[in-house]
């Protein structure tokens, strides 16, 4: 069976230390894409139609060609480092990847 996408979704509640996180975002984009990622989006102002919970603050996604290389990256050595930037600077309420249907044969 081939690979099938997977998407990240992120939401980040609040940022406490601007600096740092912008530290977080320099060095993120070569690392995403070291694993073949791909940035989509990001909001800082999304916009809930239904639900008894309200994303607030800043909403990302981004996407890979796998599973497997988004866990890669997440488990790559120099993102954890670069990402106690973000950890020291936000409140991140997740970080949850979402897979893609198998494609039908």
């Amino acid at each position: 069976m081939a690979d099938t996408p997977v998407y990240m979704i992120v939401n980040v509640a609040s940022i406490s230390d601007p600096d740092s996180y912008r530290t977080y975002e320099k060095g993120f984009f070569p690392i995403l894409k070291k694993h073949g990622g791909e940035f989509i989006t990001y909001d800082d102002s999304p916009d809930t139609f239904e639900g008894t919970e309200t994303l607030t603050g800043r909403a990302i996604i981004f996407k890979f060609p796998s599973a497997e290389a988004a866990k890669a990256w997440y488990n790559d050595p120099d993102y954890q480092t670069l990402s106690e930037h973000r950890r020291g600077a936000t409140e991140l309420r997740f970080l949850t990847m979402v897979k893609t249907l198998p494609p039908r044969g």
